[in-house]
């Protein structure tokens, strides 16, 4: 199977992007060709890379790069995860697909070293939990499918919403929806 390419963008792209594209491809780097990049360069943040340390994953040797460099390549997936990115980022005409997740901005949390890290650790588990779903959703739908859920329409009845997810990517949403945790 041919691996699906994203692209995390985000203004700095110097800890929310960084972290979900540490995760991904640690997670499902078989499945998934990972990049991020921002609509700024600068340099990635030490607390990212210390709190995903903390649950075994280096990010240490990723670079903060700039949109530009990826704008004529072919994505599977553009995501967004910043309001700021979302509106200042142009359209790529490249992405098949494009999804916007904004997450807060931990690099603005003020305080002690203890009172930052609390919160890239709070954003690094929403990341987290956002990608757990992505990979369930988007690696196990068939290619036809990656766009989403197909539904069919059943008749309606008194209880039901006459509408079915069908096919793999249903199974894949089903288990998202049940709560059952793809890392095992």
């Amino acid at each position: 199977m041919e691996r699906q390419r994203v692209l995390f963008i985000c203004t700095h792209n110097s800890a929310r992007s960084q972290m979900a594209e540490g995760f991904l491809r640690h997670w499902a780097g078989d499945t998934f060709d990972v990049y991020s990049a921002g609509t700024e360069v600068t340099e990635v943040r030490p607390e990212a890379i210390k709190v995903m340390a903390e649950i075994g994953i280096d990010i240490s040797q990723q670079q903060s790069k700039h949109y530009r460099q990826f704008f004529d390549q072919e994505w599977d997936w553009l995501i967004t995860v910043c309001d700021q990115a979302k509106e200042s980022c142009p359209v790529f005409p490249g992405a098949e697909r494009t999804s916007h997740w904004g997450f807060e901005d931990p690099s603005q949390t003020q305080g002690t070293e203890d009172e930052r890290l609390k919160v890239f650790r709070r954003v690094r588990d929403d990341i987290g939990q956002r990608l757990r779903t992505f990979i369930l959703a988007a690696g196990r739908a068939e290619p036809e499918q990656r766009m989403g859920v197909r539904l069919e329409r059943e008749p309606r009845s008194a209880q039901g919403s006459g509408v079915t997810a069908t096919g793999s990517a249903a199974s894949s949403v089903s288990s998202v929806d049940a709560g059952s945790n793809p890392s095992g």
